[in-house]
């Protein structure tokens, strides 16, 4: 049986994490295509504002953080099987973040 050095498990370790794919950065274009065809609607409707936006912007609101916000994203996408990739959530979050809520990430 061959023994590996630790020198050899470093550089396998190494390799690896250089090789990994680097986590992207929030696509904000697409949080806002999602928002306005999967989210606009449906807070309109639900929150009986004419105005989809207003939801995101009232003086009761629940999110009061940005894991608060990417909670609920998550919740909304889940409750409302709204099939988005864990990716599409993210930038959902990342897109209304930065029109509406201005949380530092």
């Amino acid at each position: 049986m061959k023994m590996i050095s630790l020198q050899s498990i470093a550089a396998i370790l190494l390799s690896a994490l250089m090789s990994a794919p680097a986590i992207a950065a929030p696509d904000l274009a697409n949080g806002k295509v999602i928002d306005q065809q999967k989210c606009y609607a449906c807070h309109a409707k639900k929150s009986g504002f004419s105005n989809g936006d207003m939801i995101y912007t009232r003086s009761d609101g629940k999110v009061k953080t940005f894991a608060d916000l990417k909670k609920m994203v998550a919740l909304c996408n889940t409750e409302l099987r709204l099939d988005l990739f864990p990716e599409d959530e993210a930038d959902v979050a990342a897109f209304l973040n930065q029109q509406f809520y201005k949380f530092k990430p």
